[in-house]
């Protein structure tokens, strides 16, 4: 029956994501320091236009992002500044995830697919790496340094909108935007029988 071999085949992808989430997740977690080491300079790009003389440096160690800015502590401490550190595998999970999706779908292209998704991906990363520094230093840090960045309330409310959209929805929704967009040929085929199988009439 066409409705039985569709539901297997989607069982079997089912199975298949399930079976290569692990290792996608474990290859994630070790080589994060290589992998996401371009997200570093792509908030740096973005941080030079966007926010120029807030950050004196930004520093990867492993998986976190540590931004040295421009900013001091408070009136008491002179020659302080401010640094905050970003876990980037807080935004990064998705990658895994596309991994295990793409090579369950055994499609040809998976090489391809695979090096669209991570080069799209990233810059989505890089926004909740960002908007997480930005809302630390406007926001939770404090009036004493909240004040030195310079930012409006309507600025620091773009702010805090921009990290709960970085953190609660693009970590898990971008993957599956990007997967499905590169895997119609695949969707399509779970939603249509076999050519064996098409043109019976069951009864």
């Amino acid at each position: 029956m066409p409705a039985a071999a569709r539901s297997a085949g989607v069982a079997g992808f089912v199975l298949r994501t399930l079976a290569w989430l692990p290792a996608a997740f474990a290859v994630w977690y070790f080589a994060a320091p290589l992998l996401l080491a371009p997200v570093a300079w792509i908030v740096r790009v973005v941080a030079d236009v966007a926010i120029p003389g807030l950050l004196r440096s930004i520093e990867q160690s492993a998986s976190t992002l540590t931004f040295v800015t421009t900013l001091r502590p408070g009136a008491a401490i002179e020659h302080g500044l401010v640094t905050v550190d970003v876990n980037l595998l807080l935004y990064s999970f998705g990658l895994p995830m596309f991994v295990a999706l793409t090579l369950a779908a055994r499609e040809p292209a998976w090489k391809r697919n695979l090096a669209i998704g991570y080069a799209v991906l990233l810059p989505f990363i890089a926004w909740g790496a960002l908007a997480d520094f930005l809302k630390n230093v406007a926001i939770t840090a404090g009036p004493a340094v909240a004040s030195q960045t310079g930012f409006t309330a309507w600025q620091r409310e773009a702010i805090a909108y921009a990290y709960q959209f970085g953190t609660l929805i693009l970590p898990a929704v971008m993957p599956a935007v990007v997967w499905v967009t590169t895997h119609g040929r695949f969707l399509s085929g779970l939603r249509e029988p076999p050519p064996e199988k098409q043109g019976r009439t069951t009864f």
